[in-house]
């Protein structure tokens, strides 16, 4: 294949093309922070501050705890927590002794966890105490040995932990017994009675650290196994696009800890450069999170389009100061730029679109912080990542400027494989031609413009094939509706009609206090889209079925109507 790297000229202005990269991991990059910045904030949670020196004897000793419980390198133990400080603790503690933590999703059911449990082997976990129940409910068909416990009040300050004890735990009978439960520990337990360090471990760039599951939305869910390297590549990618300034910056961490999302943009580049994680346990608090940037004033606010559609629509939003805000990089799904031009004008920060996925640590691409931003484009290839644009067909003829395609990268923060999975790694990391080295097929639909800028048109999976043959992108759609006057939210999807290909619904959920009828929408649409595009069903919902991150499900959509024909 032939490279092409059109955007080279941009870098000079913008971030350097390469980072000299440190030959260490990033839990011995904490210790280095904590020595030379110990009183430093690395967390607030609930106003409890929590400095680099607590924090990092905290990992210290957790990682001697698991050590204690004969975890051994390569060893992966499941985190199963909200946003709390047990997270980090724990990820830092498991990669510290060259375990593999394996994050996940604090609401999955029983049936969801097991399987990632079982997939990735994990024979620890540790869960909330809220979440106790489900991991009860599984743990025999699993090959769990040993379950420990956290408790959502323990870095409570002293009087809001008290309040949560007399006021939740004693009224709704949240206390948590585990008297009599074999091989289940609570966390403070633990780390009151472990040594105050572990011991050493040997561990290279190229040992997994991470197994980030994908989500399943295309299928099976996949554990992408992300290397000590690549996660720290990709942190320090973070830091250099964003100007970060070592013990000076701080992040709004609403984003749940166990996507690939939040585990750089929030938690890695921010201890990676000696900075404060403002931890929000609930992505969907708004209120929380409109009071807390308006108390603790953080600098960057990594969020999803959810998250900024909620912002510029709620009705209070004059009421807080959110001007400590400077940059904010959407990701995760498409930014409709009706919403990131009227966030910008609402809050005066810089709201840039960026592009990742778990298989790349994950962020690949993002408009620059401080230079050309393109609005509806992801932004250019970060420092030290390549890219291009391949046929869809064949996956090999690169295509010109202009061309759409499948987008394809290389760099240092992409995935090693999946954890036991040869062939789908094989579909996804294929070699060129030339060359031999792998590059990643993201399975995403996108086009680059002359100077390198890359737009994402859609997933191919979600791609639309219409009555004559015509290919639809939902996003064309969605974008289009997100710039009616009443959307709040739109999701499009196609809908199977015997032997006339798809058709195209469109739900819609609409801002509080508005209506709007079918025809309404539709003749919108006429106005704004080629005639095959536009919506021939619209269905009016509540609320659409989301991710915890906030990224729409188009799959439940589709699953919906599927079985809605079936009946």
């Amino acid at each position: 294949m032939t490279e092409q790297k059109p955007w080279l000229k941009f870098y000079e202005a913008h971030v350097p093309e390469h980072i000299d990269y440190p030959e260490t991991t990033l839990p011995a990059i904490l210790e280095e922070m904590a020595g030379k910045y110990p009183d430093h904030p690395v967390m607030i949670f609930k106003d409890r501050i929590i400095s680099y020196r607590e924090f990092n004897a905290a990992v210290d000793r957790f990682g001697a705890a698991l050590q204690g419980l004969d975890v051994k390198k390569g060893e992966r133990v499941a985190i199963h927590l909200p946003n709390c400080p047990q997270f980090p603790i724990a990820f830092y503690a498991i990669l510290r002794i060259g375990g593999i933590a394996v994050p996940c999703n604090p609401i999955y059911t029983a049936r969801e966890m097991k399987h990632q449990l079982n997939d990735s082997g994990s024979e620890i976990i540790l869960t909330l105490s809220a979440m106790l129940p489900v991991i009860r409910q599984i743990r025999a068909e699993t090959r769990l040995r040993q379950v420990i416990v956290a408790e959502i009040k323990t870095y409570f300050p002293p009087v809001l932990r008290l309040l949560f004890t007399l006021l939740l735990e004693k009224k709704m009978g949240h206390k948590v017994d585990i008297s009599g439960q074999a091989d289940t520990y609570w966390f403070t337990g633990l780390l009151s009675k472990a040594p105050a360090r572990p011991q050493p471990v040997d561990i290279v760039g190229e040992d997994t650290a991470v197994l980030l599951y994908t989500g399943g939305t295309t299928g099976v869910s996949k554990g992408a196994q992300l290397t000590h390297r690549s996660i720290l590549a990709n942190a320090h990618q973070v830091i250099k696009w964003v100007g970060g300034k070592e013990a000076e910056d701080s992040s709004l961490t609403a984003l749940p800890l166990f996507h690939s999302y939040a585990m750089t943009m929030c938690m890695n580049s921010t201890i990676a450069g000696a900075g404060t994680m403002i931890l929000v346990p609930d992505p969907r608090a708004l209120d929380e999170i409109l009071k807390t940037i308006h108390k603790q004033r953080p600098k960057y606010y990594p969020g999803v389009p959810a998250m900024y559609v909620a912002i510029v629509n709620h009705p209070k939003v004059h009421k807080y100061n959110l001007r400590s805000i400077k940059v904010c990089c959407s990701g995760a799904a498409p930014l409709p730029s009706e919403v990131q031009q009227r966030f910008q004008e609402l809050t005066g920060a810089r709201l840039v679109e960026g592009y990742g996925l778990s298989e790349a640590s994950p962020v690949t691409h993002g408009n620059p912080a401080y230079g050309e931003c393109r609005i509806g484009t992801i932004g250019l290839p970060w420092p030290d990542t390549e890219a291009y644009i391949v046929d869809v067909d064949t996956g090999e003829k690169v295509l010109a400027p202009g061309e759409v395609g499948e987008l394809c990268v290389r760099g240092p923060q992409v995935m090693k494989g999946y954890w036991n999975m040869p062939t789908e790694t094989a579909n996804v990391l294929r070699p060129d031609p030339t060359s031999g080295d792998p590059w990643l097929h993201t399975g995403d639909i996108a086009t680059m413009d002359e100077d390198g800028y890359f737009m994402i048109v859609d997933r191919k999976k979600d791609m639309i094939l219409g009555a004559g043959g015509e290919n639809i992108y939902p996003r064309e759609i969605e974008d289009v509706l997100y710039e009616h006057p009443k959307v709040l939210e739109a999701a499009a999807i196609g809908v199977p009609v015997p032997g006339k290909g798809e058709r195209v619904k469109v739900f819609i959920h609409l801002k509080e206090g508005q209506t709007a009828t079918e025809e309404e929408i539709i003749a919108f649409c006429k106005k704004n889209l080629a005639p095959f595009k536009v919506p021939r069903y619209v269905e009016f919902r509540e609320q659409l079925p989301k991710t915890l991150v906030g990224k729409i499900l188009r799959r439940e959509l589709v699953k919906e109507e599927s079985e809605r024909q079936t009946r």
